[in-house]
């Protein structure tokens, strides 16, 4: 019969390295989760969501899915303890940051006094494509919050309460400088009349199609078993086949449809919204492509993270 070999953690603190936490009789199979519970027992307002457990104190942070026997340590082994600061989970993280943009931007819109010249107080644009441009704009935020909802499936369970301040600040501001210059009584529609404005329309409806395509075949994205790993394949449904040359084409779509809506309003902020917002969509795709290269031998060589044969 064989006999269990415990393990014991103790829990330093990063900066001062002085002893948080000694846990005795840690069974090998425990995981990183399972120890950041037991610390919690200890400390209760440091919540598991707010720990960030490390080998060496400027080392990778340990995932919970962790195994303890599974890492690079003895029977004794030496943690390091970072407070994450207080959290908020994912839903309500993107709540906070897509409810903002709707409501800021219709503001604008309709045009509530204080914003321009009191004369132009709840008064309409005279333009279409200001209104198209309102309704794109909403429709775009409305689908975003119906998806946090009943679509996305997210990996990890909170964001920092310092990251959604910042966010938010970012998705709000960007909404209200754009729908000023959009909705101002001196705004001048585009060059090119409604061919421009029809055709930005197309793409604007065919990249949100495929947005959604993509978030719902991620969200089926299923496998049995903890260690079960897949990477995205293309579907029968032809939005999907840009997975044939990109590993994010939600992100592709993303960026599509903002180029879409740039070119039907014709405004600087836009554009440069959609500027900064394909640069960060551009860090994640590249980390989410590194991550599927290294975890799967047999991922296509062909796909780009972004943009396909290009980026």
């Amino acid at each position: 019969m064989s006999r269990t070999t415990f393990f014991e953690v103790e829990i330093l603190d990063t900066e001062t390295k002085e002893q948080l936490c000694f846990l005795d009789k840690v069974e090998p199979h425990s995981s990183i989760g399972d120890i950041k519970i037991f610390f919690h027992k200890s400390y209760p307002k440091w919540y598991p969501a707010r720990q960030a457990l490390r080998l060496d104190p400027k080392g990778n942070t340990l995932r919970d899915e962790d195994v303890l026997q599974n890492l690079p340590v003895g029977t004794s082994a030496t943690m390091y303890f970072r407070d994450l600061g207080p959290q908020l989970r994912w839903t309500m993280v993107f709540l906070a940051e897509y409810m903002g943009p709707l409501l800021v931007y219709l503001l604008f819109y309709i045009r509530v006094p204080y914003i321009y010249s009191k004369k132009y107080a709840f008064t309409s644009s005279p333009h279409h494509v200001v209104s198209l441009a309102c309704t794109c704009h909403t429709f775009h935020y409305i689908k975003r919050l119906f998806e946090t909802i009943f679509v996305h499936r997210f990996s990890h369970g909170t964001m920092p309460l310092r990251t959604i301040v910042r966010n938010c600040a970012y998705y709000w501001g960007f909404a209200a400088w754009l729908a000023y210059y959009i909705n101002h009584p001196l705004y001048t529609p585009p060059s090119y009349g409604d061919a421009q404005v029809n055709y930005a329309l197309i793409v604007f409806v065919l990249c949100e199609a495929g947005n959604f395509s993509i978030h719902w075949s991620l969200n089926s994205l299923r496998c049995e078993g903890p260690k079960c790993r897949k990477f995205p394949h293309p579907s029968k449904n032809p939005f999907t086949w840009l997975f044939f040359f990109v590993s994010c084409p939600n992100y592709t779509y993303e960026v599509g449809a903002w180029v879409g809506l740039s070119i039907m309003t014709q405004c600087v902020p836009v554009a440069l919204f959609t500027f900064v917002g394909f640069i960060q969509m551009t860090i994640w795709a590249k980390g989410k492509h590194k991550t599927y290269t290294r975890e799967f031998k047999d991922y296509p060589n062909l796909r780009m993270p972004i943009l396909p044969f290009i980026l």
